[in-house]
Order: structure tokens, then C-alpha cells, then sequence
């Protein structure tokens, strides 16, 4: 069944001068503009496109890449505003709305947000949304303790950082838990550090330091094998080099070197490590 607002594989029906038109099912036959046509579409094929509303309100096909799709949270910039709400630029030709009834606070042109997006009941198009309390879980039951989450950084509270955690769910962060700065927007990797009595996800960067060297002591392996059996990353290397290949902190960094030189599983000097 065809789903607005989400990549969907649809049947073309015939082509025309002005595109062609694929079969929407429950939304009748819709239009795939003829600049995203391509010369092998042909009438019994099935084509990978992407439903949207155009200007006109009208359900039509592109096989542009939108930056998110319904059901989806995406950090997004406000290109203009007006009576109905914000608009960002998600990737598309017509903006995507936020009613003002779907703010936290007003947004402001030229500022990002994270925000989720969603199919309005009553208007039945697609719109997004900065109450992402409104639309995501915070009920931690399905995660475990040490669970491995990709998580995307979208506020602050008194406490620390506010993440989405896998698209679905809304947890804390602490600040003293967290060993960098921070951007919303950012999409890092994380572990559910413990599910509180109410339920509620707290998150760590980090695992608990012994089964963290563990990890990281197979990792650095792993990185080693995949780059011939050295590498310039050493324990004198910037914090971010170390942060953007393993995602730790340079001291978790220092510590799993320690275990590999100790166990004689790598040699270490001034300019490379060295898998023995």
C-alpha cells in the first residue's frame, strides 16, 4: 500500500508528455514529473519514488532523497516563516511545515531544529513537529542495560543533553558523563546506561570501563587487520581523530593501548601502533 510522505515501490501505468503516472492505490494515479523520468521507466515496471504534497496540495512521485521521512527525526534549517507556521528545507521542492500548534517556542528563520515529522490527520499532509515528546516513546522497556543506540543530540535540560535514541524513544544524558562538547543536531553512538523505576532511558557515551577496553581493545584490532597491521593513531593523537574512528574519549583510548601492549598483541611508538 502506497504511504505518503515514504519511499515506496510503485507500478508505472503509462507514460505521457508531462511524466508518468504510476498506481497509488488507495490514492488513485499518481504523477512522477517528467524530469525524474528516465528513458527505461516503462509502462509495467515498478519504480523506487518518494510521496510528498506538492504547492497544490496534490499527491505526486520524485526520486529526489529527502533528509527524513515520515516516522523519522531529522535536524533541519528554518528557511522562512509566515502565518501558518515555520518552514524548513528538508531536501524537496516545496519546504516542510511546522505549525505553530507543533513548536516548543517560535522558531526562528535561519536557525535548525530537530524535529520529527508526520502525516497530519486532518489535513493529511505531511508536517513536522519540535514536541518530539508528543510523537516518540519514553518508555524504556524493550532496551536493556549496556545496549548499544545511535543516538541524535536535539536538546538541553538542567541535567545535561536530550537525545533521540534509534529514531524511537527520547532519553537523558548527564553532564558529567559527557567527555566532549556536544551539538545538537550531532549523531554519536551511545549505550542505555540504566532504565529509571519510571521507566524513563538514562545514556552513557561510554560503557562501564571494563567491558568498554574490552570492546575497544577488539575494535583497535579489527582497525588494525583493515589497515595492513598499522596504524598513526597513537595515544598521542588528538581526542577528535580518536573520537571520529572509535568513538571514545583519548583516555578509554590509552587505557585499551595499555591492555594490547601488555598482553604483546600491538607494539607502540612515537608515530604508529603496530598489530604483532
Amino acid at each position: 500500500m502506497a504511504e505518503l510522505g515514504r519511499y515506496n515501490r510503485l507500478r508505472v501505468l503509462r507514460r505521457t508528455d508531462i511524466g508518468i503516472f504510476l498506481d497509488g492505490g488507495r490514492f488513485g494515479e499518481i504523477l512522477l514529473p517528467r524530469k525524474y523520468v528516465l528513458d527505461s521507466m516503462q509502462p509495467g515496471d515498478e519504480v523506487e519514488v518518494f510521496l510528498y504534497n506538492d504547492s497544490e496540495d496534490r499527491i505526486v512521485a520524485t526520486t529526489l532523497v529527502p533528509q527524513a521521512q515520515v516516522g523519522e527525526c531529522a535536524y533541519l534549517k528554518v528557511v522562512s516563516t509566515g502565518k501558518f507556521g515555520a518552514f524548513l528545507d528538508w531536501g524537496l521542492p516545496k519546504d516542510l511545515l511546522v505549525p505553530f500548534s507543533e513548536q516548543h517556542k517560535p522558531m526562528q528563520k535561519g536557525y535548525s531544529y530537530t524535529v520529527y515529522l508526520f502525516v497530519d490527520d486532518a489535513t493529511q499532509r505531511i508536517a513536522a513537529s519540535t514536541k518530539l515528546e508528543n510523537h516518540l516513546s519514553q518508555d524504556g522497556s524493550g532496551f536493556k542495560p549496556r545496549q548499544a543506540v545511535d543516538l541524535l543530540i536535539y536538546g538541553k535540560s538542567d541535567l545535561g543533553f536530550k537525545a533521540v535514541v534509534n529514531g524511537t524513544h527520547l532519553g537523558q544524558l548527564y553532564d558529567n558523563e559527557t567527555f566532549r562538547r556536544l551539538h545538537f543536531g550531532e549523531v554519536v553512538k551511545g549505550y542505555i546506561k540504566q532504565l529509571r523505576s519510571d521507566g524513563k532511558i538514562d545514556l552513557t557515551l561510554q560503557l562501564p570501563s571494563h567491558l568498554e577496553r574490552d570492546e575497544l581493545s577488539n575494535a583497535i584490532i579489527e582497525h588494525l587487520q583493515q589497515n595492513k597491521g598499522s596504524s598513526d593513531l597513537t595515544d598521542n593523537s588528538p581526542p577528535d581523530d580518536i573520537y571520529r574512528t572509535f568513538g571514545v574519549s583519548k583516555a578509554s583510548y590509552k587505557k585499551a593501548l595499555g591492555q594490547l601492549y601488555k598482553q604483546r598483541r600491538i607494539m607502540i611508538d612515537k608515530h604508529r601502533i603496530v598489530l604483532l
